[in-house]
């Protein structure tokens, strides 16, 4: 029941309504105090509805509280602009699951496609002073760990040249000229191009770099048929399918020290391609293994354990854990015997982007298996094997 027209008498619920809409009346000290509180939207609703109305009558809070907001829009963690590595990958699947490509990229040569796409993404977010930032190749030289200094263009100036030998072998154009094409092996190809730059590699090497890699994927795409053919590293030559993941391989660990260098997040390579990549490690193992027998850094093989060219023979079980796992047998005293179960004589487990990086020369044999067993002269010699897979 209402008494004067227009009017709310107290204690109806008009009244209360109204009372409830208006913000309580502070003193100004009061409300120069919650600026803080109401920055960082702490304050009840009455506290905030209070603070807001004095706002508009007070020009020296009002000025306050726009600096507070400010300070308050600096605390907030930015969120990261890197694009999940997987994206690319995801995106492409999509595509492809709607329309297979006319000419699609052989199977073999995804993994390279994938690891420079994901390394030139890299070189993308980076400045221009980022580009002579030093650092640090390092493999294993067969007896110990090697090293060479050079910075973030001096490694993709690296990568172009060893790219080179598979556009070679596919028939185009060497991207280097002078002493440093006339070089048959990565190492002495790498370093004449450096020596014989008027100036450090800057910036600008990531274009022909980028260029080549397109046209490696691009040339193997269309002729389809060739991942028999040889590429010539100089001191051996593997068939271009395996070629061409090792030159993903060596993408990703390189990715990976220019990652380091510059203070970049980077993630290992899909599993799928990281199980290729180890796969290739496990292939090529037997023939280090023999060479470095050759050479007196493994142990020799005793007569009784020799065996036949295809023939079960020693082997060792390599147990890969976790991303791009599996289990491969090596062949311990000849190339030519065939790896067998029956025949395992030790055991070695790793993780598999620890067993890559062992086969990078990025860690010590000495510290890399994670579980052992078995006969102790074999692992090291397996272990010794696999850093020496690296090189320069």
């Amino acid at each position: 029941m209402t008494g004067v027209e227009g009017v709310e008498e107290p204690g109806t619920p008009q009244a209360a309504l109204a009372a409830a809409e208006e913000p309580p009346v502070l003193e100004h000290r009061v409300l120069k105090a919650l600026l803080g509180a109401w920055a960082l939207a702490a304050c009840p609703a009455e506290e905030t509805a209070a603070v807001e109305a004095h706002l508009g009558d007070c020009g020296p809070c009002a000025d306050e509280a726009r600096r507070l907001r400010e300070a308050v829009g600096l605390l907030h963690r930015q969120e990261s602009l890197d694009l999940d590595p997987g994206l690319r990958t995801r995106v492409l699947e999509t595509c492809l699951d709607r329309r297979p490509p006319r000419i699609p990229v052989p199977d073999w040569a995804d993994p390279y496609d994938a690891e420079a796409a994901r390394l030139d993404a890299l070189l993308q977010d980076i400045g221009d002073a980022e580009w002579h930032t030093p650092v640090r190749l390092r493999w294993f030289d067969g007896t110990g760990p090697a090293s060479r200094r050079t910075t973030v263009a001096g490694v993709i100036a690296h990568l172009l040249s060893v790219d080179g030998l598979v556009a070679m072998a596919l028939g185009l154009d060497d991207p280097l000229t002078g002493t440093a094409a006339e070089s048959p092996t990565p190492r002495g190809r790498t370093e004449a191009y450096w020596r014989d730059a008027h100036f450090p590699p800057t910036r600008s090497v990531r274009s022909p770099w980028r260029e080549l890699s397109r046209d490696l994927v691009r040339t193997v795409s269309f002729t389809g048929g060739t991942g028999q053919l040889a590429v010539d590293y100089g001191g051996f030559e593997l068939p271009l399918h395996d070629a061409m993941l090792d030159r993903a391989f060596e993408c990703w660990v390189h990715a990976e020290d220019i990652a380091d260098a510059v203070d970049y997040p980077y993630e290992p390579p899909a599993p799928r391609h990281l199980n290729r990549m180890i796969d290739l490690a496990a292939r090529m193992l037997p023939d280090v293994l023999a060479a470095r027998r050759r050479a007196g850094l493994a142990s020799p093989v005793r007569t009784r354990h020799l065996v036949p060219a295809g023939r079960p023979g020693r082997s060792l079980r390599l147990e890969i854990e976790g991303s791009g796992g599996g289990e491969w047998l090596i062949a311990l005293d000849s190339p030519g015997a065939v790896a067998s179960a029956e025949h395992a004589v030790a055991h070695v487990a790793l993780d598999g982007v620890e067993f890559c990086r062992l086969a990078a020369g990025h860690v010590p044999p000495e510290e890399a298996a994670a579980g052992q067993l078995g006969d102790r002269e074999a692992i090291r010699d397996v272990l010794f094997a696999t850093a020496s897979l690296s090189r320069m």
